[in-house]
């Protein structure tokens, strides 16, 4: 268990800031805010009943953690407005993914 805890917030919190300053130096510190933001899509959380298990998959359960949602994400890399975002859901994505195999 703290094995999966450490690997769920180094992936929310430690390596969003590694890819922000790796791969966007010049604005590092706003697309890591960007990628801090995304965690507001946990919000979902609050629709379920008990709102937080710790034995539970997010994916497919929550609404913005389903299937249609993560296919408008993905979509969302496709424009470059929308890119940044699309990059931090995704990866919030995977992190919670894994959180259902660890």
């Amino acid at each position: 268990m703290i094995f999966k805890n450490t690997v769920h917030y180094f992936l929310h919190f430690i390596f969003p800031l590694i890819i922000s300053y790796y791969f966007f130096r010049n604005k590092w510190k706003t697309v890591y805010l960007i990628f801090l933001l995304s965690m507001l899509v946990d919000l979902d959380h609050l629709f379920a009943s008990p709102i937080f298990d710790k034995n539970r998959c997010s994916i497919n359960f929550h609404l913005l953690h389903s299937y249609f949602p993560i296919m408008l994400y993905t979509i969302s890399l496709c424009f470059r407005k929308t890119r940044i975002i699309a990059i931090a859901l995704i990866l919030h994505m995977i992190t919670d993914y894994m959180d259902c195999y660890l």
